[in-house]
């Protein structure tokens, strides 16, 4: 189920007390004439999306936050002044306020942004070393490694924020959540300087056509729980990263871009027996984890040529 919640005081108190309960026991000072600050949160599970306005520069001092967390910065910025640092973050950048398991400290200046929060053991749970344990993986840098991975960063947050923490999406699909969680901490690995290490020998070697029957066998049968690659390598067994190249060297694709293609065409069947009164292409696109309409539609209609309304209504 998903949580909502919203918050707008001009009381500095009430705010330091909101953003403790929200967040992490913080203090906050400053003693501005004007303290406006609009909090509302959308929460899932091990995924949340905040969207928050503060009119006024409020200083910060905070705990830590056992989260993964991620500020996206539409006006106004950040200073981050931990151990002594001064960093600042400005509008268009998505950056990680701190480490999950390390106190933060820092100045938010008259800034309008999104928070994404998400549990750490995501990282190791899509990481090609596997894994599932916060601190397994981490993201080891504040900034985005490129330009273009810093755009990507911002995309998959509003994609969150926008097509998935919604009321609709969230009561008719967990799976679509948990798939959109996932996907979320693959972006942010892919975009964020990381602990990953490289390639081992043995990696290598089991990267073979059995390990591609082995684990397409388990998607088949499993495409409709929430599965991640370390579920998909653990089937066979062998590491993440082995599962990965196997599918490059003999599928051409990527273990979760099959399991995509399975769900599709998972999708595609339900379509074709459904009944036009009683179902819609929203239900069962969200049963098979596909919370964005215009890109289900998209991809169904490169795969089966036809739009999936046309499908249900036979």
């Amino acid at each position: 189920m998903m949580q909502t919640l919203s918050f707008s005081s001009s009381d500095l108190a009430e705010t330091e007390e909101f953003l403790s309960s929200a967040y992490t026991p913080m203090s906050i000072g400053g003693r501005p004439e004007h303290s406006r600050a609009r909090i509302v949160r959308h929460a899932a599970d091990r995924l949340m999306v905040d969207r928050l306005s503060f009119d006024y520069t409020m200083a910060y001092d905070a705990g830590c936050l056992n989260q993964v967390c991620l500020v996206t910065v539409h006006e106004g910025s950040f200073v981050d002044s931990t151990d002594g640092a001064y960093e600042v973050f400005g509008a268009g950048e998505t950056f990680m306020i701190a480490p999950f398991d390390r106190p933060y400290q820092g100045e938010v200046r008259s800034a309008r942004y999104t928070i994404t929060m998400f549990d750490p053991a995501l990282l190791g749970e899509v990481a090609a070393t596997g894994g599932g344990t916060p601190g397994d993986v981490r993201l080891t840098g504040q900034r985005a490694i490129a330009p273009q991975a810093n755009r990507a960063l911002g995309a998959a947050v509003a994609y969150l924020r926008d097509h998935v923490l919604t009321d609709d999406v969230v009561g008719g699909s967990p799976l679509a959540v948990a798939t959109a969680a996932r996907h979320f901490a693959a972006v942010a690995l892919a975009s964020m300087p990381n602990s990953l290490g490289d390639e081992t020998a043995s990696d290598s070697l089991d990267a073979d056509n059995r390990t591609v029957r082995t684990a397409i066998a388990f998607i088949e049968a499993h495409a409709h729980l929430d599965i991640a690659l370390a579920d998909i390598a653990a089937s066979v067994p062998v590491t993440p990263r082995a599962v990965q190249y196997a599918f490059a060297r003999h599928a051409d694709t990527t273990p979760l871009a099959y399991l995509r293609q399975v769900r599709l065409a998972r999708a595609h069947d339900d379509l074709r027996g459904a009944d036009p009164a009683a179902s819609t292409v929203t239900d069962v696109a969200l049963r098979w984890g596909f919370t964005h309409q215009g890109r289900f539609a998209a991809a169904y209609r490169r795969r089966y040529g036809v739009p999936p309304s046309t499908t249900l209504r036979g």
